[in-house]
């Protein structure tokens, strides 16, 4: 999210360029799902009316590419607020993480994830952050399954669990779109994983898309050595 360096209020412009930047660079809906206001988008520092506001100008300048809005909170009441409003500004999903700071239950997430989903029809994408809170295990993806508003992971693991990053691609691709956010593109790819979380897209668009076809077209020996070299 970019702000004013004097005030440090919304820089509007700022974002709509940027935006701007990334479809002239081949970023459409084709190729991708822009997230506003996420974890790297600063969303723990925003009020909750800068985190709309973002949203909004995001969704507007977006025009066919599809929206997710950044909508992790320690509040259940918040939530249900953030995910009414993703639904009016035509938001395509939120991304819904477990609430931090105190230890919480898989029980206490799910009934989290569950109020959001009966506020609004918009779709919910949870993002297991295990660093921060509760981590989300087998068996709670399979709960998540009975959530018709539920329809993509963004997953990453500890890797203290043997094949259990693996195991749940596995078991759930062909029930959620599954984003990769541990950089295991080959591995999850070939088990059904088709999303992949790449910060570097913001300023260089065009290594993501190479991503995809290369992804696609199964070389994933290419695919390990471009992570390396170049990402």
């Amino acid at each position: 999210t970019l702000f004013h360096d004097e005030d440090l209020t919304i820089n509007e412009e700022g974002i709509r360029t940027h935006i701007r930047f990334l479809k002239e660079n081949g970023i459409n809906q084709e190729n991708a799902v822009l997230l506003a206001g996420g974890a790297a988008g600063d969303f723990s520092t925003m009020s909750f009316e800068e985190r709309i506001r973002v949203a909004s100008i995001v969704i507007d300048e977006a025009g066919s590419i599809p929206v997710a809005m950044g909508a992790q909170t320690t509040s259940t009441q918040e939530l249900i607020r953030l995910s009414k409003e993703a639904n009016r500004l035509g938001a395509s999903f939120i991304q819904v993480s477990c609430p931090f700071y105190f230890n919480h239950t898989e029980d206490d997430f799910f009934d989290h994830i569950l109020e959001a989903s009966r506020a609004s029809e918009v779709g919910m994408i949870i993002y297991n952050t295990f660093w921060t809170s509760a981590e989300v295990s087998f068996g709670m993806v399979e709960r998540l399954t009975k959530i018709p508003q539920v329809i993509g992971l963004k997953w990453a693991t500890t890797r203290s669990v043997a094949m259990e990053f693996e195991d749940v691609v596995h078991s759930f691709a062909g029930q959620f779109c599954f984003i990769d956010n541990d950089l295991l593109f080959p591995i999850s790819h070939m088990l059904g994983a088709r999303a992949f979380e790449v910060h570097l897209c913001n300023h260089w668009p065009e290594w993501g898309i190479k991503l995809l076809k290369t992804l696609e077209a199964g070389d994933y020996k290419q695919v390990e050595l471009d992570l390396v070299e170049e990402a």
